[in-house]
C-alpha cells in the first residue's frame, strides 16, 4: 500500500460467499465431511474472490483479515492469546480450539455470545481477567496480506482495537488490563510493519457509546502509546454506528494517522469535526454509504457532506459508513424483485461502485452524477392502514393487570409448577428444506406440501406428549426464518432469492425488505396451529414474531420513521392474534429478541425508542381476552439495559436467554420488582453440547432461588431450528426430568 489511502475504501466486505460457501464448508467439517486442508482451501478462494472484486471495481484501499471462520472478535482474541485455560488444557489442534470457543464441545461450554452493537451480527464474548495471559499472535493477519500480496494486491489488515476489544469482554474489569494488551498490539504491528504492511486499521466502535471519562481517557492513552512506536505501520482507527461525541477530541489528540467516522449513522460528527480545530497531516475516512441498510446512496448529497469533511482534512477518503458485513453480496444475483424496487437497491458490490464513484466525485465534482431517486410510488402506499392507526387510542395497548390475567389463565391452563416448554422452532431437517425447494420449483403442489408439513407438525407433536412438556409447539416446519416467513405474506415486503446475511457463525439470514405501508392479506399461522392443536389436549402456543424484531431483522425503507413502520406492523399482528384466539389457540407467543439490539447506543436517544418499540408490542398483544396468555422471546443481548422495558412489555411470561451468562438476568429482573413468569433458558442451543441432567437442575435451583417457583418456567434458550433431532430429544428428557426433580424439592 502507498503511504496514502487514495480515494476510496470499504471498512469490511462480506466473507460468506454469494452462495454461502464458507457456511456450507464450515458445517461439512464439523459433521466430518472435509478436512482442515478443504476447509481452508474453500477459505482461500473466498477470501481471494473479495479482494479481485474490490480491486477490480477500483476501490484504491483494500482491507484483509477482515475474513473469519466464525467471529472476527474471536479472531482478534486468538490474536493476542485471550483463550481461556478451559479451552487451551482440551489438547485439540488451533482450528478444533477455536471452534471449541464458538460452540462449545464435550462439557465445556462456548463463550457467550452477544449482539455487536445495534445490528443483527452475533459475536464472542471474550472472557478477560487478572490472570488472562495475553500474548502477540499475528499469523492470521500476516498469512492474509501474504495471500493478497501474491495475487497483486496490496491491503490493510484489520483488527479489533484494544480499547473495544475489553470494552466488549466480561470478566473482572476487563478495562483495567488496557495497558498490557496495548503492549501486545505494539508488538503485533512491530511484526506487521517488519513484513511490509504499510498500513493498519484498528476498530474502535465501542465509543460511539456512552463512555466514562476514564474510558475515553483509556483510548487516548492506548493511541498516543502505539502511535509514538518507531517501527510500525501507520495507523487508521475506525469507528462506525453512531457519533464518536467526546471520544473524538481524544482520538484526534494522538498521532494516528488516520480516522474513521461514520457520517451516516452518525451526522453529528461533521461539526464535532469542525470544531476540532486545524487537522494537518491527518487522513479523514468519511463514512459517506450506509453499510447496515440497502437503500441506494443519494450521491449529490453524499459527494456535498464529502466536500464539507474535505474543507476541514488535508486528505480525505469516501468510505462505507462500517463494514459492508451487514448487507447482502450482489444485487445482480437477484432476478424477481420489482424495478421500481430494484432501481432503489444497492448490496455490497453496488455500495462499493458508489464509494468509489464519491471518491472521485468529492476530489473532481459533483456534476457527473445522477439526480436524486423520485419519491416513493403511490402504490406503496395504504391508506386504509393510516387511517385505522390514527384512530388508535391508549385502550388498544393496555390489558386488564395481571393478577386478574393470571388466574384467568391459570383456571384455563391449569398448569403445573414449573411448567416446561420450548420456544418454538424444531430442527430445520433436510427433508423440510427439500420439500420447500420442491415447491418453489413446482416439483410438489401446494396440497402436497401441506401434507408433508402436517406429518412433520405430528411428529413434533406426539414427540413433545411422549418427552412430557406441559406447553406444546407445532415447531414451524413450514418456516423458513422467523422474519421472511411473513414477510412473504405481508404488503409492502419484498424477499430477495439470494439477499443473505451472516448473523452468527455459519446462520445466515435473507431479511425481508420493507418498502411500503405494512398490510396483513390474510391469517398467516391459524392454519397450523390449529391443525397442532386439534393433535392434542395440552396447550399449543401460536408462535408470531414481534413488529421491533420484524423491523430490526429487515431492510426498512427510510422515508418514514421506524415508530410508523413498527405499528403498522403491530397492527397485522394483533389482527393475527384475535384470529388465532378466536381459533381455540389459548396461548400466543409474540418473540422480540431483537429488542435490545435496536436500541440507540446514546442514552439520550434511547426512551425515545423503547416507548414506540413498547407501544409496538402492546398494540400487537392487548387485544386478546384475559385468558389467553401471552408468551414473549428475547435472547442474547445485554439485557440490562432494557430490563425495564422487559417489565414494560406486560407480557405475560417472558422467556430469555440465560444459560451462557449464568442466569445473570435474574438479579436484573429481581431488582426492578418483576412480578410475572419467567423462563431463563436453562439449554444453550447454539452449541452441539447435550446440557446432561445436573447442570439443568443446577439452573434451576439457581433459577428458584431468584425466582418463586410458581412463576418459573423452564425452557431452552431460543428456537431448536439449528440443532439435530438426537441432540433435542436427548436434552429436552434432560430438562423434563429436572424439572420434575426441582418441582418436588
Amino acid at each position: 500500500m502507498s503511504t496514502a489511502f487514495g480515494q476510496s475504501t470499504v471498512l469490511g466486505y462480506p466473507r460468506i460467499g454469494g452462495n454461502r460457501e464458507l457456511k456450507k464448508a464450515v458445517e461439512a467439517y464439523w459433521a466430518g465431511k472435509i478436512d482442515a486442508d478443504a476447509l481452508a482451501s474453500t477459505a482461500a478462494g473466498l477470501r481471494a474472490e473479495v479482494w479481485q472484486t474490490l480491486r477490480d471495481a477500483g476501490l484504491s484501499a483494500i482491507p484483509s483479515n477482515t475474513f473469519s471462520y466464525y467471529d472476527h472478535v474471536l479472531d482478534t482474541a486468538v490474536a493476542v492469546g485471550a483463550i481461556p485455560t478451559r479451552f487451551t488444557r482440551l489438547g485439540l489442534s488451533e482450528l478444533d480450539t477455536y471452534f471449541a470457543m464458538a460452540r462449545g464441545v464435550d462439557a465445556e461450554p462456548a463463550l457467550e455470545l452477544t449482539k455487536w452493537f445495534d445490528t443483527n451480527y452475533h459475536y464472542l464474548v471474550p472472557e478477560i481477567g487478572p490472570d488472562t495471559i495475553f500474548a502477540a499472535n499475528p499469523v492470521k493477519a500476516l498469512s492474509e496480506v501474504a495471500e493478497a500480496a501474491d495475487l497483486g494486491i496490496t491491503t490493510r489488515p484489520v483488527l479489533v482495537g484494544p480499547a473495544t476489544f475489553l470494552l466488549l469482554a466480561k470478566g473482572e474489569d476487563p478495562f483495567a488490563r488496557l495497558d498490557d494488551l496495548v503492549d501486545v498490539y505494539a508488538q503485533i504491528l512491530a511484526v506487521l510493519a517488519a513484513s511490509g504492511v504499510a498500513w493498519v486499521q484498528l476498530d474502535e466502535p465501542a465509543y460511539v457509546a456512552d463512555r466514562t471519562p476514564e474510558e475515553i481517557d483509556g483510548l487516548r492513552r492506548a493511541y498516543r502509546r502505539l502511535g509514538e512506536l518507531t517501527d510500525r505501520p501507520r495507523l487508521f482507527v475506525a469507528t462506525y454506528f453512531g457519533e464518536l461525541g467526546d471520544a473524538l477530541p481524544a482520538l484526534l489528540d494522538t498521532p494516528v494517522e488516520a480516522v474513521g467516522l461514520d457520517l451516516v449513522a452518525g451526522p453529528g460528527n461533521l461539526d464535532r469535526l469542525a470544531a476540532a480545530g486545524p487537522l494537518a497531516g491527518r487522513t479523514i475516512v468519511a463514512g459517506l454509504v450506509d453499510g447496515h441498510n440497502i437503500w441506494r446512496t443519494d450521491l449529490r448529497a453524499a459527494a456535498t457532506l464529502g466536500g464539507r469533511v474535505a474543507a476541514l482534512a488535508d486528505h480525505v477518503v469516501v468510505s462505507t459508513s462500517c463494514s459492508l458485513l451487514h448487507v447482502p453480496v450482489d444485487l445482480a444475483a437477484e432476478q424477481d424483485l420489482e424495478p421500481q424496487l430494484y432501481s432503489r437497491l444497492a448490496f455490497a458490490r453496488q455500495k462499493v461502485d458508489e464509494v468509489v464513484t464519491l471518491g472521485t466525485a468529492v476530489r473532481n465534482g459533483t456534476g457527473e452524477l445522477p439526480a436524486p431517486l423520485p419519491p416513493v410510488p403511490p402504490a406503496w402506499r395504504h391508506d386504509a392502514v393510516r387511517a385505522r392507526l390514527a384512530e388508535l387510542g391508549p385502550q388498544d395497548r393496555r390489558r386488564a393487570d395481571y393478577a386478574t390475567r393470571a388466574a384467568a389463565q391459570q383456571a384455563r391452563l391449569n398448569l403445573p409448577e414449573l411448567p416446561t416448554t420450548t420456544i418454538g422452532s424444531f430442527p430445520q431437517t433436510t427433508e423440510l428444506r427439500k420439500a420447500r425447494a420442491e415447491l418453489r420449483t413446482g416439483a410438489v403442489d401446494w396440497p402436497g406440501y401441506v401434507e408433508r408439513m402436517r406429518a412433520e407438525v405430528e411428529h413434533v407433536i406426539r414427540l413433545q406428549e411422549e418427552l412430557g412438556l406441559d406447553v406444546l409447539v407445532h415447531g414451524e416446519p413450514e418456516r423458513n426464518d422467523m422474519v421472511q416467513y411473513f414477510g412473504e405474506q405481508l404488503d409492502g415486503f419484498a424477499a430477495t432469492e439470494h439477499g443473505w446475511v451472516q448473523s452468527y457463525g455459519s446462520r445466515c439470514v435473507r431479511p425481508p425488505i420493507i418498502y411500503g405501508d405494512v398490510a396483513r392479506k390474510a391469517p398467516m399461522t391459524v392454519e397450523w396451529s390449529t391443525y397442532a392443536q386439534s393433535l392434542t389436549h395440552k396447550p399449543v402456543k401460536g408462535m408470531l414474531t414481534g413488529p421491533v424484531t420484524i423491523l430490526a431483522w429487515s431492510f426498512v425503507r427510510t422515508d418514514q420513521p421506524l415508530a410508523d413502520t413498527a405499528d403498522q406492523v403491530a397492527l397485522a399482528l394483533r389482527d393475527e392474534c384475535a384470529d388465532l384466539e378466536a381459533a381455540g389457540i389459548k396461548v400466543i407467543q409474540v418473540d422480540e429478541p431483537a429488542l435490545r439490539e435496536t436500541l440507540p447506543l446514546r442514552k439520550a436517544e434511547q426512551k425515545a425508542y423503547l416507548d414506540w418499540a413498547v407501544g409496538a408490542f402492546r398494540l400487537a398483544t392487548s387485544g386478546v381476552a384475559d385468558d389467553t396468555q401471552v408468551h414473549t422471546h428475547l435472547c442474547y443481548s445485554e439485557f440490562g439495559e432494557v430490563i425495564t422495558a422487559i417489565d414494560a412489555l406486560d407480557a405475560d411470561v417472558t422467556s430469555i436467554e440465560a444459560s451462557r451468562s449464568k442466569m445473570e438476568v435474574l438479579d436484573d429482573l429481581a431488582a426492578i420488582g418483576y412480578g410475572r413468569g419467567v423462563g431463563p433458558g436453562v439449554w444453550d442451543i447454539h452449541s452441539p453440547r447435550v446440557p446432561s441432567h445436573d447442570e439443568v437442575v443446577e439452573s434451576l435451583r439457581r433459577a428458584v432461588a431468584a425466582v418463586p417457583a410458581r412463576r418459573l418456567w423452564v425452557n431452552p434458550d431460543c428456537g431448536l431450528k439449528t440443532r439435530g433431532y438426537a441432540e433435542v430429544e436427548a436434552s429436552l428428557r434432560h430438562l423434563v426430568a429436572a424439572a420434575a426433580e426441582v418441582r418436588g424439592i
